[in-house]
């Protein structure tokens, strides 16, 4: 382990949230939720005004409208969260070109490679610039943890948190860590938490004191090995600029359980077309499809899929998730599908084309295409989501507050502004539309990536973020193991 504090890691403060409070003049110093607005939604992130009354991240929106019932419940603005973040990495850049993102709001930088740290002087200035110019480019707050190592790094910014720096110095750390719950290590989740605490462990002095054969006979060679190490401060895992892509995967969660099989297949269609714009996003293919089935009892189901070369090809794609579909029993209900590529590549396999088949667009008769025709053809309401920024032809830049019984309530007002002026239209109003969000602060010395559109998701589930999101390029298998729409593994990737 390094002599030096040289490694940094950079948590920004409540990340979401802070967006949603910086771009809505009405909601600073409030409480706000972002996430899924949906029956089964989740909190993707809580301001520090909605977690004094105990709201977290991953918990279910239900029980965060309980305990905060006037706070702002939004829906999430990715595009805009990928905008900022992409500022804030090209900052953390300009330090070092060792820089490992973590998620949208998190990474660590390797100090040492930039020559940005030679001793905890050079340290220190080094964190309270790069806050410094976060604040500048974003208007937004970030907190640094400075440490000899990624553990003690990390471990540093949770207690630098709101908007804070903490450096540990070298020849601390043991005593630093000895009291501390065995849950602040990484790798230390709620069941190897529970384990521990069974066999008597619950703080990172009595983990060391253990000693590494009975954690080992506890939690098995390479876990056991790896945790005793860290309860002795040594973590020699270097920053790594690169992670490689391991999987491309897109889910949604239902309010309501489908249990029509042809609207099933149609939801599986969806999500495959998703996918591949996912995948070619990322100037990505794959080779392996996989399929996921979250039915009515909560029962997970995996199937996958291995074709002779990677492709990005949509038709071979969908047609390959319906495969794995037919395997799958949705009689009872389905209440979240999936669908993923592995085995990634950044090329794609031509004669792949020649594994797909008609399309059933293609093998359906006249008379089913012209029904589907028809039914495409029927007005359909104009849905407006609470936070979704729009613009009105005469009071200009505004975002929903809220909608329901053929009306939308909007407040008209910008980042710059002062609190604006709430008025309410018919949903069909013409002279209102959907808009881009703006940049939270203005400074032509630093170019703003204008977004598209809103991302939002009409079923009101919220993505895992760091990493990032539901939309994800992913370092995990693609058997999507894990998503918003029910419990977390032991790392959530969307944290405080």
């Amino acid at each position: 382990m390094r002599n030096a504090p040289t490694i940094l890691h950079l948590d920004m403060d409540a990340f979401f949230a802070s967006v949603e409070q910086a771009s809505k003049p009405s909601l600073r110093g409030k409480a706000v939720v972002v996430g899924g607005l949906g029956p089964r939604g989740v909190v993707a992130t809580a301001s520090y005004e909605a977690r004094v009354f105990g709201v977290r991240s991953a918990m279910p929106m239900a029980q965060a409208r309980r305990l905060v019932p006037n706070a702002a419940y939004l829906v999430p603005r990715f595009t805009l969260y990928r905008a900022i973040s992409e500022q804030v990495m090209a900052l953390l850049r300009e330090l070092s070109p060792l820089v490992e993102p973590l998620s949208l709001d998190e990474a660590f930088v390797d100090l040492e490679a930039g020559r940005a740290a030679w001793d905890e002087e050079a340290a220190r200035r080094a964190g309270e610039k790069l806050r410094a110019d976060i604040r500048a480019v974003t208007g937004l707050t970030g907190s640094v943890g400075l440490a000899a190592s990624k553990m003690l790094a990390k471990i540093a910014s949770e207690q630098a948190k709101p908007d804070g720096l903490v450096l540990i110095e070298p020849g601390t750390e043991r005593a630093l860590l000895a009291p501390m719950p065995v849950r602040t290590l990484p790798g230390v989740g709620p069941a190897t938490g529970d384990h521990l605490r069974r066999a008597g462990i619950t703080t990172v002095e009595e983990l060391a004191q253990a000693g590494e054969d009975e954690l080992v006979r506890l939690l098995g060679k390479a876990h056991g090995q790896a945790l005793y190490a860290m309860a002795l401060a040594r973590d020699e895992r270097p920053v790594v600029a690169e992670r490689e892509a391991k999987s491309v995967s897109v889910e949604d969660t239902y309010d309501v359980d489908i249990h029509d099989r042809l609207r099933v297949g149609l939801e599986v269609q969806r999500l495959a077309d998703r996918c591949v714009r996912r995948l070619r996003e990322a100037g990505l293919s794959g080779r392996t499809i996989v399929l996921k089935v979250r039915r009515y009892d909560f029962s997970t189901l995996t199937r996958s899929e291995t074709l002779r070369g990677p492709t990005d090809d949509p038709v071979v794609i969908r047609e390959a998730a319906a495969r794995l579909l037919d395997s799958v029993d949705t009689t009872g209900g389905v209440r979240l599908l999936g669908v993923g590529v592995s085995g990634l590549a950044d090329y794609t396999q031509e004669d792949l084309f020649a594994q797909a088949v008609p399309s059933r667009a293609e093998e359906a008769p006249e008379e089913a295409v012209a029904e589907t025709v028809v039914e495409r053809a029927e007005p359909v309401e104009r849905q407006w989501r609470a936070g979704q920024d729009v613009r009105h032809a005469e009071f200009g830049h505004g975002w929903v507050q809220g909608s329901g019984l053929g009306r939308v309530t909007v407040r008209f007002e910008t980042p710059q502004s002062p609190p604006g002026r709430v008025r309410t239209f018919l949903v069909d109003d013409p002279a209102l539309e959907g808009a881009d969000p703006l940049p939270l602060v203005l400074d032509a010395s630093r170019p703003f990536a204008r977004p598209g559109p809103p991302d939002s998701d009409p079923h009101g589930a919220v993505p895992r973020t760091p990493e990032e999101t539901r939309d994800q390029v992913s370092s995990e298998p693609a058997s999507l193991p894990k998503s918003w729409s029910g419990t977390l593994g032991d790392e959530a990737t969307s944290r405080p």
